[in-house]
């Protein structure tokens, strides 16, 4: 369940979840801006101070979206290959068709002389 949870259902729903919490925090940002200042400045600039760079960052949330997926996916391809891994020593043999069914993949130990 855990690994269904960590795989498939947290990297879909993440990236999303993040997008609404930045549209949240987008839309507090004005209410707490210094009077004076232009609409969409962040806390804390002077007044009469330019959106600048404030605003092209907002204005692409996509970007935001796309760099969750991606450090998700990276996070979520070493907790699998790490956690969920097997440390049975052997040989790997991948499934086959024999006399008419298929035979699943399976890993055959080693042999120890």
């Amino acid at each position: 369940m855990l690994r269904v949870f960590l795989t498939i259902v947290l990297p879909l729903v993440l990236p999303t979840a993040l997008y609404l919490v930045w549209l949240r925090v987008a839309h507090w940002l004005p209410r707490g801006s210094p009077p004076g200042s232009p609409p969409g400045s962040p806390p804390g600039s002077p007044p009469g101070s330019q959106q600048g760079e404030w605003v092209q960052w907002a204005a692409l949330p996509w970007v935001w979206l796309a760099a969750a997926g991606v450090l998700l996916l990276v996070l979520m391809l070493f907790v699998v290959t790490v956690h969920f891994g097997t440390s049975q020593p052997g040989t790997y043999v991948p499934p086959r068709w024999e006399n008419g069914r298929i035979v699943p993949g399976h890993i055959e130990p080693a042999h120890n002389p």
